[in-house]
């Protein structure tokens, strides 16, 4: 690790992010490509995707067995190797997901199907179910495997990996990460490297 992964940005950093994006995590065929609502302002600043200490989302996928090592957000790029990747439903950055309309979920939805037409990765991971209920117009989703394919890519809720989301404990969150990574491997013609 570099002198990068540890970089912490003064509020005033964070404060001047809104609005930014952060590029995507993604190559064509990907086993997963795990999909956040949108950066937060701290991600924003440092340029990686779930970097705010306290954002569960590395932890989970380590734990959950979808790394062999608890990879920081700077080494997000180590994921394509892994056939994992990382994208938003809405692209620009804000201090909370609840500053998003409506209109910019819908819109999200949209953009996101074009990006799995062209993508095709095997399956989308949505963290945080709200946002996917919203993006798109399933209001009755739960977690865990839905009945719809987007594509020909196969599609599962997780919670949302955030510290503010605290109705998922850690090891609920780890559970949660497990059963998507178990149904992966179950119908994926590679095992993970």
């Amino acid at each position: 690790m570099g002198q990068r992964d540890f970089y912490r940005p003064s509020r005033a950093e964070q404060a001047a992010a809104a609005g930014k994006t952060i590029p995507d995590v993604a190559a064509p065929g990907l086993r997963v490509l795990f999909c956040g609502i949108n950066p937060g302002l701290y991600s924003a600043a440092v340029g990686c995707h779930f970097a705010r200490p306290g954002n569960r989302f590395w932890p989970a996928l380590y734990a959950s067995g979808f790394t062999s090592r608890l990879l920081s957000p700077f080494e997000q790029d180590l994921l394509l190797d892994l056939g994992l990747g990382i994208t938003n439903v809405v692209p620009r950055s804000t201090a909370r997901a609840d500053e998003l309309s409506t209109d910019e979920l819908i819109a999200g939805g949209r953009i996101l199907t074009a990006k799995l037409e062209t993508l095709r990765p095997s399956w989308l991971a949505v963290v945080g179910v709200t946002a996917y209920r919203t993006a798109f117009g399933h209001p009755g989703a739960v977690v865990g495997r839905q009945d719809t394919t987007i594509g020909g890519t196969a599609v599962w809720v997780l919670p949302n990996p955030s510290g503010l989301n605290a109705h998922w404990t850690a090891p609920q969150l780890t559970s949660a990460f497990s059963e998507l990574r178990e149904a992966v491997e179950a119908h994926s013609p590679t095992s993970q490297p």
